[in-house]
């Protein structure tokens, strides 16, 4: 589905840009061109980057033990 019709962005080219680093309006922005037109798809967009970092927990596999530490 396109998201950004000014610049041709669909949400799986939103989706890549954040599984490649982009969490941020402004990243996608100077990454993508999305949000850069009428700014009609700025909503959308935060909902796809916001989606991708709630989905995204591969930092709590680094943060939880796998055996209980006990001092």
């Amino acid at each position: 589905m396109y998201v950004c019709i000014c610049h041709g962005i669909t949400e799986k080219d939103i989706q890549k840009a954040a599984r490649s680093g982009v969490n941020s309006i402004s990243k996608l922005a100077s990454e993508t061109g999305a949000t850069t037109g009428c700014g009609s798809c700025l909503e959308m967009a935060e909902d796809i980057l916001q989606q991708h970092a709630s989905q995204n927990t591969d930092f709590l596999q680094i943060l939880t033990p796998s055996k209980p530490y006990f001092a």
